[in-house]
């Protein structure tokens, strides 16, 4: 006769003594609880990072508002007296601060302060040129944004000066004043350079550059005999200028060029500024006659 075969296959639970304590059965803890946990912390980082970053976005959105306001909104430090002049619009950027001395039809006498400029000898012998001026602007332009010692980040300002000086054999210390000469090198070429300003708020503590073909120096105060122009600067504009500049101080009675002053040409404007609107300088040092010292 066949044996059935048992209907489940699993152990029979172990009879328990009467009056024996009922032994509890451990089971593995759940880790449902502890998954659930780990996901919601997740979660919470990637929120956290994403609202990190949102505010990181705004932070600098809101920067480069700020600073296209400054473009966008020109400042109106400089008094029009001409056509001309009313059409220029010139970036709300620090600049070099001066006080107006004198003013003429063709120019105004101004006393400029102390300041500091990073400098760099332009390639080439045009001032002027496409390439050598975008070379010389990227390299300074590199300094102040964080190549330096540093690595401090500059804020921008107004004017670009471009000026013929010493031949770029010759350095000098940050505290130097800059004398400026026209001069050739060894070939015979005069040499021009490019300089920006820095910021007012440094001093002399600014970081040193990486870039050994950047020097600072320290520009002394000065009197200087300014013309305003707008359009693009090229070489035999500012030869022209130059000229007609020298000639109007020649009837002035009270300042007098120079004997070792070189023309220096300042730009306010960034490059997309259409050529109306664009302010350009052109300075000459002077200093008062003897006559009106003696008055």
């Amino acid at each position: 006769m066949n044996q059935m075969a048992p209907l489940c296959s699993a152990s029979p639970r172990p009879l328990e003594a009467p009056g024996q304590p009922r032994r509890r059965v451990t089971r593995p803890p759940r880790t449902v609880a502890v998954a659930a946990s780990g996901a919601e912390a997740r979660v919470s980082l990637v929120l956290a990072l994403a609202s990190q970053a949102l505010g990181e976005s705004q932070r600098r959105a809101a920067d480069l508002a700020a600073e296209a306001a400054k473009y966008a909104f020109p400042s109106r430090r400089f008094e029009p007296r001409t056509l001309e002049e009313a059409l220029m619009s010139v970036p709300d950027l620090e600049t070099v601060p001066f006080r107006i001395l004198k003013r003429e039809t063709d120019y105004e006498i101004r006393e400029v302060e102390s300041y500091f400029i990073a400098e760099t000898t332009m390639p080439g012998r045009s001032g002027f040129d496409f390439n050598g001026s975008s070379q010389s602007f990227n390299v300074l332009a590199s300094y102040l944004f964080g190549k330096n010692t540093t690595s401090e980040q500059m804020e921008m300002t107004t004017p670009v000066f471009t000026r013929k000086g010493e031949p770029s054999s010759e350095t000098m210390d940050m505290t130097t004043p800059v004398i400026t000469k026209k001069v050739s090198d060894s070939a015979g070429e005069n040499k021009w350079k490019m300089s920006f300003v820095m910021p007012m708020k440094y001093g002399s503590n600014l970081p040193r550059p990486k870039d050994p073909s950047v020097t600072i120096k320290e520009v002394p105060s000065k009197i200087v005999a300014v013309a305003a122009f707008s359009g693009l600067v090229t070489d035999d504009d500012i030869s022209q200028r130059e000229s007609k500049l020298r000639e109007s101080l020649k009837k002035d009675t009270e300042f007098r060029v120079k004997d070792d002053s070189v023309v220096e040409v300042a730009q306010y404007n960034p490059p997309f500024t259409l050529p109306f609107t664009r302010r350009n300088e052109i300075a000459l040092e002077v200093e008062r006659n003897d006559i009106a010292v003696l008055a």
